[in-house]
């Protein structure tokens, strides 16, 4: 890459599925990034005419009234605009991706649930047709609340393109690499990494190493930000420079495609001449980007007790309620335990939270046995839970010296609304049917003794 290049973020013009993905540093940072030279106009959105014939397009992520420091917008210079990307629409069926809100009369959602990983099966999948959804929360009319999905992928989208206008996407990779091929440029991640996919983005998705499973959650609210770090300062948790935003990249080909809109929970497709994925230059903080999960720094107690789980929270989307957010995202990774005369795994709690946990890999220190790389959980607002016997036993009675979790990678999509089971996940997952018994061992141990222990 020249000296140009890099100073503007250039990528060369080639087709994406042969292209090495290259990247910028920053979280809403706003950025700039042109796939040839001069493509980008400098001073001014909108011109009355665009190098290379290109046209000026505006992607709104949020109000254009917003607030300044949450306005988010992009500016594209593409080869076609979008209503040359749409055509006549037919309404399709993707029977297992469901939207909120979504409560079969048939399926209870009260209680502590835990699945093993879902089987990938035989059937050849794409990123839309291996979409399995498991608990849906909010309204995705009222742009509030979220799903939570599975997906299994086994083969790439060939000529076929989708966005969703219902949400941002968070996706979790477990198993295989991905490669998301968006109009803004391309992302590869694998396990331990995360993708922001927002709302209203062209993308295709291809399969780099399958076959491929990983969790998704869809964000029907405010996008995902980071969160305040309070008395915790500037550093550590997540650091935006590690955050990854990619360059533009376009495709300029002209081959009979689809491209299906997920709309109000709907899903509809239309047949189109051409990639759309064709914008040669772009500026704005309205975009994809990928994170390693690897490099987010945990703090935590040093002395005694420790703090909420919300400590290691990643990202958060925030709600019209302050401090309670849409949804949080929070990460139980590699850490050190060195606190005194403390408890150490979590402690038993309900809350007005839904947490619903996934695995991606290793052993996860209040569940040691039973929730396996691939697995899920949901504890429902206000419904208790907490370590097992034998993770309780064994914290209650060990030796606290400085303890090192190593080979740990859960995660959790925690939201204000209750998260109900679709029919996959009740009848058709793998569920732990004797889950809620890994509490049955919890004896009364109460002495009335005095200064009794």
């Amino acid at each position: 890459m020249n000296e140009h290049a890099q100073a503007k973020g250039m990528a060369t013009p080639r087709a994406q599925s042969a292209a090495v993905p290259q990247y910028m540093p920053g979280f809403g940072n706003d950025f700039e990034t042109e796939a040839l030279p001069d493509a980008l106009p400098q001073g001014m959105n909108s011109p009355q005419k665009v190098n290379y014939g290109l046209y000026g397009e505006q992607l709104s992520g949020t109000a254009f009234t917003a607030p300044s420091h949450q306005n988010e917008r992009t500016w594209c210079y593409r080869i076609r605009p979008s209503v040359r990307h749409q055509g006549r629409f037919e309404r399709i069926e993707l029977p297992y991706w469901k939207s909120a809100p979504h409560m079969p009369q048939d399926v209870t959602s009260l209680g502590q649930y835990r699945w093993d990983p879902v089987p990938q099966g035989d059937a050849p999948l794409t990123w839309l047709t291996g979409m399995r959804t498991m608990t849906t929360a909010g309204d995705v009319n009222t742009q509030s609340g979220m799903a939570s999905h599975i997906y299994l992928v086994t083969e790439s989208m060939v000529d076929a393109y989708f966005y969703s206008a219902d949400g941002e996407m968070l996706v979790v990779p477990q198993e295989g690499r991905l490669r998301f091929s968006t109009e803004l440029g391309i992302i590869d991640v694998a396990p331990q990494e995360i993708a922001l996919i927002p709302r209203g983005l062209v993308y295709r998705v291809e399969v780099l190493e399958g076959p491929c499973r990983g969790f998704v959650c869809e964000n029907y609210g405010q996008k995902f930000e980071l969160p305040g770090r309070g008395p915790i300062g500037a550093n550590c948790m997540a650091n935006r420079r590690d955050f990854k935003t990619p360059v533009a990249a376009f495709e300029d080909r002209e081959v009979p495609s689809t491209i299906t809109v997920k709309w109000c929970g709907q899903f509809h497709q239309s047949d189109i001449g051409q990639s759309p994925l064709d914008v040669v230059a772009w500026h704005g903080n309205y975009a994809p980007c990928k994170y390693d999960l690897r490099n987010y720094c945990p703090v935590g107690s040093i002395l005694f007790d420790h703090p909420d789980p919300s400590i290691y929270t990643v990202l958060t989307a925030p709600s019209g309620v302050e401090g309670t957010a849409n949804i949080d995202f929070v990460l139980f990774r590699d850490r050190w335990n060195v606190a005194e005369d403390t408890f150490r795994p979590p402690w038993y709690h309900k809350n007005v939270m839904s947490e619903l946990m996934g695995n991606i890999h290793g052993q996860y220190d209040a569940k040691p046995q039973g929730f396996v790389p691939g697995g899920m959980s949901l504890h429902n607002c206000m419904l208790p839970h907490g370590p097992d016997r034998n993770a309780f036993e064994g914290a209650s009675n060990a030796e606290l010296g400085p303890q090192k979790l190593e080979n740990t990678m859960s995660f959790m999509f925690e939201t204000r609304f209750p998260q109900h089971l679709t029919e996959f996940a009740a009848k058709e997952a793998p569920l732990q049917d004797d889950y809620v018994d890994c509490w049955d061992g919890l004896e009364k141990k109460f002495d009335g003794t005095p200064g009794k222990k």
